[in-house]
């Protein structure tokens, strides 16, 4: 009888432990995408691309997701279709609507919706919008598969309710001098997460002006749109703090109004606002897979 032992045993390869258990990866950069890439031109998708900083062979923006800008000239229109469990839109300008088999949701500046994986859906804008589309779909290509079921049900965040939630938090949130001024957006059918997806997150974050948000970190890559800013607001990056709390030697990333900007996993991140006008920052991350598997690891300086 033959067997394939040989033949299989040409894929065999070792490694010794203590020198290849954490292997040599290029690091997520820390990278920004300006609002200059939306505001002009042809209807079309444009992918927040760093597949050639992450060595994949599939479009990512992070190790599992796919952020991306998606520009609608006025009374025009554009079908977006991916492999994905989770898609999350942000309405960057603009209103519209947008078509799906679950039915059609209307939408305008401010407003945020998610989506379970699907067969396409079509966008229409009733005047010159754009949107913020991530999803998770490089992770399901990194898996090698197709997604098959509906794990949430579509959810509609308007930002009337956004911003009349993170109202209410305001005042206390400043007094007792809480890590950020936020609330997590989520999804009855991911609650046991609290997460807007099984797989993805997301945060509405009020930066008040003239305010400080103290260093955090966590294992999650972020995503971050600035939804809204004035001049001289920031974030700082860096991989350590001091002993004041302080991060050492950080990288500076400015915020402008519907730009993005990457924050690599396990970093810490303070923000500052030194305009005399609130900001607002919408960071989508894979935490809720992190969370799901108990490695998120979020932590704050005291």
């Amino acid at each position: 009888m033959s067997t394939v032992n040989t033949l299989w045993q040409q894929q065999v390869i070792s490694w010794e432990y203590t020198s290849a258990a954490t292997p040599d990866l290029n690091e997520v950069p820390i990278q920004p995408f300006p609002a200059s890439l939306h505001e002009q031109g042809d209807t079309r998708v444009i992918a927040l691309d760093l597949s050639k900083d992450l060595e994949t062979p599939y479009l990512a923006t992070s190790p599992n997701l796919l952020a991306n800008y998606v520009r609608i000239c006025a009374n025009e229109k554009i079908s977006t279709t991916v492999a994905a469990t989770s898609e999350v839109f942000f309405v960057l300008r603009g209103s519209g609507r947008t078509e799906t088999a679950d039915g059609t949701v209307v939408w305008q500046q401010g407003d945020a919706f998610t989506l379970p994986c699907n067969q396409g859906v079509t966008h229409f804008a009733d005047e010159d919008s754009a949107l913020y589309w991530s999803h998770d779909g490089p992770l399901l290509q990194y898996m090698g598969v197709q997604p098959n079921k509906a794990m949430f049900k579509p959810a509609y965040y308007s930002k009337a309710y956004m911003r009349d939630e993170v109202g209410k938090l305001r005042e206390t949130a400043m007094q007792e001098k809480r890590n950020r001024v936020g609330i997590i957006l989520g999804n009855t059918d991911s609650a046991k997460t609290k997460t807007m997806t099984h797989t993805m997150w997301s945060l509405f974050n009020l930066l008040p002006k003239g305010e400080v948000q103290k260093p955090h970190r966590h294992q999650s890559v972020a995503l971050d749109l600035a939804a809204f800013s004035g001049p001289d607001t920031y974030t700082l990056i860096g991989k350590k703090v001091d002993e004041n709390g302080d991060i050492i030697n950080p990288v500076k990333a400015m915020w402008a109004t519907n730009s993005v900007f990457v924050t690599p996993p396990g970093w810490w991140h303070s923000h500052h606002n030194e305009s005399d006008q609130d900001a607002y920052v919408f960071p989508v991350q894979d935490a809720g897979l992190h969370t799901y598997m108990r490695t998120l690891d979020i932590q704050f300086v005291r």
